[in-house]
């Protein structure tokens, strides 16, 4: 691996991102994708035209076996990017973060001047038996799967183990999710918009105990796309874009049961160590973060991992809203997250970045805009942690 100041050829920026609802979509994945990337197309600030575009990177699962080979070229053939190198990424949940991390790597590296990352996932044309199956393999096949753990139950052991070794209770979760519907109840493509009240999330019905259904984000339809540029060109697209200071990665064991501890994820730990090192900040420099929180122990575990609260006090930092929007110290997932927003697999990586690039150009909703925001950061995780990728951006260059 290069070290962190060997990665300085040129410096790169979004120009543009766009995404469609996420929730239950009309659409099929051609529709989808379409639609998130004329968003995107359209909100460059000047004149923009895909024949532009050097090379796309998509995230995708292919949820359900809809289309597992050359889905990428079958989808950037309807947004006129035929004729380009184009690529399918796939790394579970994580799956976008990593094709957003892919281009990065292109541009950054001198091979190209603009570049698409994206991603898609349909996850609602399957029956529930079905979506369990798919939802399954991004743990362990032989010791997990096929034994019969699910996700909500991989979630349900490690928020067990955090309660026993630390002072945390389910109440935190709770306050999570409550915070979590308060943020997504304004954002427009929202799969669940309604403000939920810390009762109704506590009551909620058992999935994997402790997990309620107030704790598990929605299997949703969504494609999100984001376009980069290379620092020498992104003057012809825009004045006002938001750089990419740094991304990392990491990856971890896949089963729990080969994990020193399974109430942190060390791939999000060596990530942000990593991220924050090459964009020369700390944690406390960020101002909102969009996290994995595809259930609320993961949120819990990622306030700790990325190092807005001390290893153990996660429970302390929900309990205290630390992560509400223009309360706290960092705001936490001011999209609604997971959660609200919905989790199309493939999709969600880039569809953090989506909101990053809005909330720091004051481009979302008046009313959840989040207060004096210049240094944002995602974090998207694969399945239960095994894979990880960190970015870090900002409305300065460096």
């Amino acid at each position: 691996m290069l070290p962190v100041n060997r990665l300085v050829m040129v410096d790169v920026a979004i120009i543009g991102a766009g995404q469609t609802k996420y929730g239950i979509h009309q659409l099929g994945m051609k529709g989808m994708w379409a639609e998130a990337a004329v968003n995107a197309f359209d909100s460059v600030d000047k004149d923009f035209q895909p024949h532009q575009i050097d090379e796309a990177y998509i995230g995708s699962v292919a949820f359900g076996g809809g289309q597992l080979g050359n889905t990428a070229a079958l989808l950037t053939e309807h947004t006129g990017m035929q004729g380009k190198p184009v690529r399918r990424v796939e790394n579970a949940c994580a799956s976008s973060g990593f094709a957003l991390r892919d281009a990065w790597m292109a541009i950054k590296s001198g091979q190209a001047d603009v570049v698409v990352a994206g991603g898609i996932e349909k996850m609602n044309d399957l029956t529930p038996e079905r979506k369990r199956f798919w939802l399954g393999v991004s743990g362990d096949t032989e010791w997990e799967r096929l034994a019969g753990l699910t996700f909500p139950g991989t979630y349900a052991l490690m928020a067990r183990r955090y309660f026993h070794e630390f002072d945390s209770t389910h109440d935190d979760l709770v306050n999570i999710s409550v915070k979590n519907h308060y943020h997504g109840l304004d954002n427009e493509v929202a799969h669940i918009r309604k403000d939920v009240s810390f009762d109704k999330a506590k009551s909620g019905f058992m999935v994997a105990d402790p997990l309620t259904l107030y704790d598990c984000c929605p299997t949703s339809d969504g494609a999100s796309c984001v376009i980069l540029a290379a620092d020498h060109v992104v003057s012809q697209f825009t004045d006002d874009p938001v750089w990419i200071r740094s991304s990392a990665a990491a990856s971890d064991y896949l089963a729990l049961h080969d994990r020193p501890s399974i109430t942190q994820l060390m791939a999000t730990q060596k990530a942000a160590k990593r991220a924050y090192s090459m964009a020369g900040i700390s944690a406390e420099d960020v101002d909102i973060a969009e996290v994995h929180d595809c259930f609320t122990i993961a949120e819990l575990f990622a306030t700790e991992d990325l190092g807005f609260t001390e290893r153990g006090t996660g429970g302390h930092f929900a309990r205290e809203n630390r992560g509400r929007r223009n309360e706290g110290t960092t705001c936490i997932n001011p999209s609604g997250g997971l959660k609200s927003k919905g989790h199309p697999l493939g999709a969600t990586g880039t569809g953090q970045t989506v909101e990053i690039f809005k909330q720091l150009r004051n481009e979302v909703e008046s009313t959840r805009q989040v207060r004096d925001a210049n240094i944002g950061l995602s974090h998207n995780v694969g399945g239960s942690g095994a894979t990880c990728s960190i970015h870090i951006y900002g409305r300065d260059r460096d």
